[in-house]
């Protein structure tokens, strides 16, 4: 009886092994236990094709199920559960909520509900669902408040500002019932061909840096954010790693061609930041290769770097299709399965958004080509973020709250500080601003539309620039309209096909709007970008990158015919990208660049055009003459920007730049010690006056220059900056402090080292304007 006995007992424990049910106490369920140790529980208990589906995503799959999906469908369509579901606030995959609009906030929750509700009680161990949506600028989905795009939140220079919005986000998003949040991007852009570069922050490392920090503690919460997740945030996912801001010819998705060195001084830098100083908990590798490796199987890039040097211990993510890229694009994989398997190896831990690659680990495991283990540690990883996000304790949303949690009055003005606060005067010859008296001509294609980027939501109201004008003078002016010129007959960013407006079309609306404008006194004029003419190019049939940097259209024909009438005008850009308007710069009598100010962004505008707002922001790409210049940013090595034959090397407007409608004076850097040790810290004192009329705000930016170097050094580092706001009159000092982090090089050998020797100390309002001082550093 003993031999029977013992094969009943053994027998028993590899039914328990291989997925027998639970028992209601299972340590997994135990919310008092270590999150380690519930996931070690859960994990022995699961079958391989219940730790596969924890690491797949479900978004099409979706389609065919409709809005309410019995628990039979499910679990016919779905037998071994779902990890985690893909933009819930769809209608069923991608595609245009124009086309087919969105589930609002209450719609989303219960349909949320619903899939958690099957999860939890109908599969066999219960495993509730995770959820993410794209959170760039906020939620974007139906309803929710839809902020300045993130290239216009970086000219800011307001990192709390940043963390305010991206706070608004996380409780938007998370009040639907998910709890991850595609976003911050903190890619350095430094083409302004791609279109993507209005999802970026900039070109600056340190910029980027600080407001990545800012958008991810907005999301997750201040703090490492090692336990439980708060009930009103989300996780944030760190993307794109890396190198996906430089691609070559600026088009979407190229090889990155930068060496290691590049990679550590300018590009990674923004992520490790991020990793180092937040509980970032999800990572996004990039579509990109570099150096001939994909990121996505660039075991270097996300095992040496990433986990090893950074320390990073949280789960890393495809970017949508890529695992299935590196077979029909990248070539370095013949099959789907052979992709998934070099993927998981390199430590990709789930498969977004449909997993379809990743549902072939079930056979390579068995058949031995992925070992266990790696599959093992992705679905830690995944369980890691349910645990924390007590999804296991509360797996539903509030549905009945849900809506009145999303654009809330509150939210709403953030959006319009946020706008102002990114509002950046480029030119200015006296005319702005504006007096809300006479005859004001507003014209232009981006005059009567609020024009809210890429991944936008959709904000229950939007406010055009014609729009909040309108409101700004009441009776007190008159308000004339035309549209002047069309750029494209569609502004659809989801519409795979972009058609130019007809110039035959567009000659007539400039006579028309020409006549308009002749009944005025002012002209402000809108011009810039759709959705569609900056946009991500995810696809050869979606383009979104071009190669000039020139107004689409007849867009400068309208300026050209406008200007000729000899009245005061200003040009407002509402844009996704840094445009080449030389003829406009030189002869508009001011010119503003908005970028995509969200859903308040005309209100904004009229505050600041008016006067009643003064402008402070800066920006945080360098604005090129011509696309001939690319690549083209202000932290070059000393033998960039010799010069060319028949025009300058000098941008249209230099990183940092932004005027005011008052003056400002920034002293010299003063130091707290002339030397220190390669291990020391000095502070830095800059004094900053409004020697002006108005009260404003100015950013004080701080630049560092090693003069000799082992290996050669950009001409200038941003190293600090301060947004500050003074009356007239009124003078302050900011510190800054300098330490071996600012002073640092990667060597010969790649090794980080402080090298005695003298650095230049720079302040001042951009990167060009700058007062200096010596700083010596000894051994």
């Amino acid at each position: 009886m003993a031999r029977p006995m013992a094969l009943l007992l053994a027998a028993a424990c590899v039914a328990s092994a291989a997925g027998a049910a639970p028992a209601p106490r299972a340590p997994y369920r135990d919310a008092a236990a270590p999150v380690s140790t519930r996931i070690d529980d859960l994990l022995a208990r699961m079958t391989l094709e219940e730790k596969v589906a924890q690491i797949t995503t479900v978004w099409e799959k979706r389609k065919p199920l409709g809005d309410a999906p019995t628990a039979a469908a499910l679990t016919a369509a779905f037998p071994n559960g779902i990890g985690q579901v893909a933009r819930p606030s769809d209608a069923g995959g991608p595609g245009s909520p124009r086309v087919t609009p969105g589930r609002d906030a209450r719609a989303t929750a219960e349909y949320v509900n619903l899939l958690q509700r099957w999860a939890v009680t109908r599969t066999r161990l219960g495993i509730p669902i995770l959820f993410h949506e794209e959170g760039l600028h906020g939620i974007a989905a139906k309803g929710a408040t839809s902020f300045p795009q993130a290239i216009a939140l970086a000219s800011s220079w307001d990192p709390d500002l940043v963390r305010a919005v991206n706070a608004v986000t996380a409780r938007e998003t998370r009040a639907r019932g998910v709890q991850v949040s595609l976003s911050p991007v903190v890619d350095i852009a430094r083409d302004p061909r791609w279109g993507r570069i209005e999802e970026t922050f900039g070109e600056d490392p340190y910029l980027v840096g600080e407001m990545g920090v800012a958008a991810v503690e907005g999301l997750q919460g201040i703090g490492r954010v090692t336990d439980r997740l708060g009930t009103d945030k989300v996780f944030a996912t760190l993307k794109h790693l890396t190198g996906h801001g430089q691609p070559e010819a600026g088009q979407n998705i190229a090889p990155a061609p930068l060496a290691e060195r590049e990679l550590r001084e300018f590009f990674l830098p923004p992520f490790e930041q991020v990793v180092g100083r937040t509980g970032i908990s999800a990572v996004m590798a990039s579509y990109n290769e570099v150096d001939g490796v994909p990121s996505h199987v660039n075991r270097w890039l996300l095992g040496d770097i990433l986990r090893g040097e950074w320390g990073y211990r949280g789960a890393v993510v495809s970017d949508y299709y890529a695992i299935d890229q590196l077979r029909d694009i990248h070539h370095v994989a013949r099959t789907l399965d052979e992709a998934a398997a070099r993927a998981i190896d390199a430590g990709v831990d789930a498969d977004l958004p449909e997993g379809t690659a990743f549902a072939t680990l079930v056979k390579a495991v068995r058949e031995g080509r992925v070992r266990q283990e790696s599959v093992d540690r992705a679905v830690r990883h995944m369980l890691d973020l349910k645990f924390r996000a007590g999804l296991f304790e509360r797996p539903y949303a509030d549905a009945a709250a849900a809506q009145g949690a999303t654009n809330t009055p509150a939210a709403r003005a953030l959006a319009r500080t946020a706008a102002q606060r990114s509002i950046v005067l480029l030119t200015n010859k006296g005319m702005l601003p504006l007096k809300p008296e006479g005859t004001i001509a507003v014209i232009g294609p981006n005059a009567a539309v609020a024009r809210l980027g890429g991944y936008y939501g959709q904000p229950p109201v939007t406010v055009s620039i014609l729009d909040g004008i309108r409101a700004k003078v009441g009776g007190r002016a008159t308000i004339l309209h035309a549209e002047g010129v069309k750029i494209t007959e569609n502004d659809d960013w989801w519409e795979d096909k972009v058609t130019l407006a007809d110039p035959a079309a567009n000659r007539r609306r400039i006579a028309q709007a020409v006549e308009v404008a002749r009944k005025a006194d002012r002209i402000v004029l809108a011009l810039g970008d759709t959705e569609q003419t900056s946009r991500e190019g995810w696809d050869a049939k979606h383009l979104g990158d071009r190669p000039s940097l020139d107004l689409v259209g007849e867009q400068q024909a309208l300026f050209d015919a406008l200007n000729a009438l000899g009245k005061p005008i200003a040009v407002v850009l509402i844009n996704g990208r840094p445009a080449s308007t030389v003829r406009i710069a030189e002869q508009a009598d001011a010119l503003v660049e908005g970028w995509y100010i969200g859903e308040q962004g005309g209100n904004a505008m009229a505050d600041v055009l008016f006067g009643d707002v003064n402008p402070g922001g800066k920006l945080p790409v360098t604005i090129p003459r011509n696309a001939g210049q690319l690549p083209l940013f202000y932290n070059v090595k000393p033998s960039a920007g010799r010069g060319y034959l028949f025009d300058t090397t000098a941008p249209l407007f230099p990183f940092g730049h932004g005027l005011s409608y008052t003056s400002f004076d920034i002293g010299a850097p003063r130091l707290s010690a002339a030397s220190i040790g390669a291990a020391g810290s000095v502070i830095v004192s800059v004094d900053v006056a409004n020697t002006g009329a108005r009260a404003g705000d100015e950013v004080v930016q701080l630049y560092l220059r090693d003069d000799v170097s082992s290996v050669t050094r950009p001409v200038k580092e941003l190293k600090g900056f301060r947004r500050v706001t003074l009356r007239p009159g009124e003078r302050r000092t900011v510190d800054f402090v300098l330490g071996p982090d600012a002073l640092q090089l990667w060597d010969r050998d790649m090794k980080r080292v402080v090298e005695p020797g003298t650095f230049t100390v720079m302040a001042g309002p951009n990167s060009v304007d700058l007062k200096s001082a010596t700083l010596t550093v000894t051994k």
